[in-house]
C-alpha cells in the first residue's frame, strides 16, 4: 500500500491544501492520505487566536472528506490525530517512525510545500525522515522548477532520497494566516478560499474571530454551516434536493425562498447517532413513539427541524416541511409536500423502480405523485421486513381517499 503523508498545522485547512493532497493523490496513486495536524509545530509558534486542536483535526477531517467526494474514492484521506496524541513538539521524524511501526510493509510518502521541501536538510534527524519515507514535493510554477531539482538532486546525492515532484494543475497562493485575517475582514472572501465544510463549521463554531448571527444567516452561508454537519457523500444529495425543491416550489405555487432553506437543511443531522439523537429530542421537548425510539433513520427529520427552529431560526414553515419530509402525513402543507417531493426525486438518487415515473408526475399531479411516492415507500419497506410508519400509512390512505 502506499500511503501519503500531509502535515501541516491546518489553521485553518484551505482550499490549496485540498489541491495539494488531490494532486498528490493522483500524481503518487496513493491507496491512503493522511492528514496530520501539527500539535506543537517545531518550526514556528502557533498564533494567539490558534484554535484548539480537536478543532483543527476536525476542519482537517472535513478537508479529507471533500478530497474523497471529489476523486470519488471512498476511504482514501483521512485526518490522524498522531501528533496531537504525543506530548512536546510534532517532530515529522516522530510521527513517521510511529507511522512505519504501524504500517511496517507499506511505502511512506512524504508531502511537502515548496518551502518546506528546499530547507529539509536544516529539520531534525532529516536523514531518519528520508529512511523512513519517500519525499513528494508540491512544484507549484515553471519558475519554482530549477530550484525544486536542484534540491531533489543534491537529497539524493546525500542522503539516496526517493523524491517525486507533483505539480500542481491549478496554483493557489494563499496561507491559513491570510485566511484567518480575511474571515474577520470579508468573510465572503473568505469563504471563497475554504471547502465549504469547513468554512461552515467555523461560522457554527465562532473560530478566528468569526461572530455571525446563525439565525440571519445568508442561503450561502447557511448551505455553509449545513454542510458542516454532514459527511461529504451527502452533499450532492443535498444540493440537489434544495434545487429540486426550488423548481417544485416554483412550479406549484410555493414560497421558492423558503424551499430553498428547508432543502438546505433537511438533511442537517442525518449523521447523528441514536443516542444524540434522543439527547435532541429530549433537550427540545420532542415527543417520540415506539418505533421512532429504536429507528435512528426516522429521527433526522425531528432533530433537523428542531436545528432549522432553534439553532438557526427558521420560519415555522420551513421547520414543518423538514419534520415531516421522511414519513410525510395527512393533509400536508404545500411546503411539506414539495420538500418530501424533492427529497425523494432529486437528480443524484440512484435509480430504482417506479422513480422516473414520480419524476415525471411531481410536476404533473403533485397529489398523485405524493401518493405514489408514499406507496413506493410502503412497498420498499415490506420488502425488506421493517416497520412501516403509521404517520407514512395515514398519508397514503388520506391521499387516496382524495384521488377517489
Amino acid at each position: 500500500m502506499k500511503i501519503g503523508v500531509y502535515g501541516g498545522t491546518f489553521d485553518p485547512p484551505h482550499l490549496g491544501h485540498m489541491e495539494a493532497a488531490r494532486a498528490a493523490a493522483e500524481a503518487l496513486g496513493l491507496d491512503k492520505l493522511l492528514l496530520i495536524p501539527a500539535a506543537v509545530p517545531p518550526h514556528k509558534a502557533l498564533p494567539p487566536d490558534a484554535v484548539a486542536p480537536q478543532a483543527r483535526l476536525a476542519m482537517a477531517a472535513m478537508v479529507a472528506d471533500g478530497v474523497n467526494l471529489e476523486l470519488k474514492s471512498p476511504g482514501l484521506a483521512e485526518a490522524s490525530a498522531a501528533e496531537m496524541d504525543r506530548t512536546g513538539k510534532s517532530y515529522t521524524a516522530d510521527t513517521l517512525a510511529q507511522l512505519r511501526e504501524r504500517y511496517p510493509e507499506d511505502e511512506l510518502w512524504l508531502l511537502l510545500g515548496t518551502d518546506m521541501f528546499l530547507s529539509l536538510q536544516t529539520w531534525r534527524e532529516p536523514e531518519k525522515i528520508i529512511s523512513l519515507a519517500g519525499i513528494a514535493a508540491f512544484d507549484r510554477t515553471e519558475a519554482d522548477s530549477g530550484g525544486m531539482e536542484g534540491q531533489a538532486r543534491r537529497l539524493r546525492e546525500r542522503y539516496g532520497a526517493r523524491v517525486a515532484l507533483v505539480r500542481l494543475p491549478r496554483v493557489m497562493e494563499i496561507s491559513s494566516t491570510q485566511v484567518r485575517e480575511l474571515l474577520v475582514r470579508n468573510r465572503v472572501e473568505a469563504r471563497a478560499l475554504l471547502w465549504c465544510q469547513v468554512y461552515g463549521y467555523i461560522l457554527r463554531e465562532g473560530l478566528y474571530g468569526v461572530s455571525a448571527d446563525l439565525k440571519r444567516l445568508s442561503d450561502d452561508d447557511l448551505r455553509c454551516a449545513s454542510l458542516s454537519m454532514v459527511k461529504a457523500k451527502r452533499i450532492p444529495h443535498i444540493r440537489g434536493c434544495e434545487e429540486e425543491a426550488v423548481r417544485l416550489a416554483e412550479r406549484w405555487g410555493a414560497d421558492a425562498g423558503l424551499a430553498r432553506r428547508a432543502g438546505i437543511l433537511h438533511d442537517c443531522t442525518k449523521y447523528l447517532e441514536l443516542d444524540e439523537q434522543l439527547a435532541l429530542c429530549d433537550r427540545y421537548g420532542i415527543a417520540l413513539d415506539e418505533l421512532e425510539r429504536v429507528a435512528v433513520k426516522l429521527l433526522h427529520a425531528k432533530t433537523g427541524a428542531a436545528i432549522a427552529r432553534h439553532v438557526f431560526g427558521e420560519p415555522e414553515a420551513v421547520c414543518m416541511a423538514i419534520y415531516w419530509h421522511t414519513t410525510g402525513k395527512a393533509d400536508m402543507d404545500l411546503l411539506s409536500k414539495v420538500l418530501y417531493l424533492a427529497d425523494y426525486i432529486e437528480p443524484s438518487r440512484a435509480d430504482f423502480p417506479g422513480l422516473s415515473k414520480l419524476r415525471k408526475l411531481a410536476y404533473e399531479d403533485l397529489d398523485a405523485a405524493l401518493l405514489l411516492g408514499c406507496e413506493l415507500t410502503i412497498e420498499d419497506m415490506e420488502e425488506r421486513g421493517m416497520p412501516v410508519h403509521t404517520n407514512t400509512l395515514q398519508a397514503r390512505d388520506y391521499l387516496k381517499g382524495r384521488n377517489r
